[in-house]
């Protein structure tokens, strides 16, 4: 009886505000088609998949975990997963301050129209495709025909090869990266300073407070909840390091540092064929994002008690 008051509940609620649901369906139901509904091929992972049976009727493997633990025995699981992990720290390190600092010094400039410039410079490159910048890359840092090597030209030396460099690749995937996104994460912070009250900034300026003095104690603060909340989603997907960029950029002489395990998982199974096994490691990683995005949810909301879970 009691449920059947709640359902009856419900749908009240509903055709009172059918508006609202009619207006969410449309993402609600990409939501369905194109993020859960997927989820039932994960039992690939657990499974001898054979394409022509498809997955309702391929067996299961014996044991359970035969794919993952093939993985962890393949000499190259410890290396994708330590270019993975490396470059994902590496681009936090690199991709969270500095959007945060860009959206204070943009939020403390004179509106005008260099600032309106200045902004759209800034943000400008997150329109850039992967393809086309790792293109501009290649244009730049070529030793025969890039800018490099023409400046090498100009003093008679032979100009490296940047992009086929091991210890380069980390560094030119990262701030390549930070120069096309950071303008463009910097205008949710923008956003967060938006909302800060004119009236503290009138109330700093009386009692002689200088910028740096506004931003420390004012901007910093009202920053701090949104703050936390990029650095979750972020080190949530700690391990999802751009495949298209990653794959454009490798090449013979750096794939020691550029196989990661998307890279790994595409040529796993798009070209070897070896579903399970590429279902298996890509699960794998899908959990160690998830674990680490739990972990740092809990922790920013012990601290600062922000989360989004």
């Amino acid at each position: 009886m009691q449920n059947a008051h709640r359902a009856s509940r419900l749908w009240r609620a509903i055709a009172k505000n059918w508006g609202l649901y009619l207006l969410i369906a449309p993402s609600f139901i990409l939501l369905l088609f194109f993020t859960y509904f997927p989820m039932y091929g994960v039992q690939i992972a657990f499974k001898d998949y054979n394409l022509m049976a498809g997955i309702t009727r391929s067996p299961w493997a014996d044991p359970w975990y035969k794919y993952f633990q093939r993985f962890f025995n393949s000499y190259q699981s410890e290396l994708v997963i330590k270019n993975t992990l490396l470059l994902g720290l590496y681009s936090i390190a690199a991709g969270y301050p500095i959007p945060i600092l860009l959206g204070l010094l943009i939020n403390q400039m004179r509106p005008g129209k260099f600032r309106r410039v200045y902004q759209t410079v800034t943000y400008i490159p997150h329109f850039i495709s992967t393809v086309v910048l790792v293109g501009m890359l290649n244009i730049m840092l070529s030793p025969s025909s890039g800018l490099i090597g023409a400046i090498y030209k100009l003093f008679g030396a032979q100009a490296p090869n940047l992009l086929a460099s091991p210890r380069l690749f980390p560094s030119l995937y990262v701030w390549s990266d930070v120069w096309q996104n950071a303008g463009w994460d910097a205008i949710v912070y923008l956003a967060a300073l938006a909302s800060v009250d004119p009236n503290l900034y009138e109330a700093a300026t009386v009692d002689g407070a200088g910028k740096r003095q506004k931003m420390l104690y004012i901007d910093l603060p009202m920053l701090l909840p949104m703050s936390c909340v990029m650095l979750i989603l972020r080190a949530g997907g700690i391990m999802n390091v751009s495949f298209e960029k990653a794959y454009l950029m490798q090449n013979d002489l750096n794939l020691s540092v550029s196989e990661m395990i998307s890279t790994y998982v595409y040529k796993l199974g798009i070209i070897n064929s070896q579903y399970s096994l590429s279902a298996a490691v890509n699960l794998f990683n899908t959990l160690v994002n998830l674990a680490l995005l739990l972990l740092v949810n809990q922790i920013t909301r012990r601290l600062g008690d922000t989360s989004i879970l």
